[in-house]
């Protein structure tokens, strides 16, 4: 099962890195792979969202996923509803001194030929999601 997870500390208060992470429509600024992206509807916990990324080869592919867990400032949980992956992940936040803790978590159970087929592209891809918080914590501290 492809996973990763990263924590990476931000020099801003976790209500202003919370909100930002939460917009999905921001995630361009700082994930290099996304293409397009649009809230298509709801809010919080109901929040779903139209992706598209870049694929193996610069193909695009449709991603989209709803938020499942929404407790500002502290916790955000989201699931794939398309693609050919639909990995979970979460972002749980923590502040001290004004500074805030972000630990990013993916993962995606692939069973029977896609373990084989894509079980590596997964991993190299949620390698570079965890990558992408380093621009999220130069995006948010500029």
């Amino acid at each position: 099962m492809p996973n990763a997870q990263r924590t990476v500390v931000i020099n801003k208060p976790i209500a202003d890195v919370f909100a930002f992470v939460a917009d999905g429509e921001e995630a361009p600024q700082w994930r290099t792979g996304v293409l397009e992206i649009k809230k298509t509807s709801g809010n919080g916990p109901d929040a779903t969202y139209k992706q598209v990324v870049q694929g193996p080869g610069g193909r695009k592919v449709d991603a989209d996923y709803q938020v499942t867990e929404y407790q500002p400032p502290n916790h955000l949980a989201f699931k794939a509803i398309a693609g050919p992956v639909r990995p979970i992940g979460s972002y749980d936040l923590a502040e001290t001194d004004g500074k805030t803790s972000l630990t990013f978590k993916l993962s995606a159970e692939l069973g029977g030929w896609k373990k084989w087929v894509m079980g590596g592209q997964v991993q190299k891809t949620m390698d570079a999601e965890m990558a992408a918080l380093d621009r999220l914590k130069a995006v948010l501290e500029s």
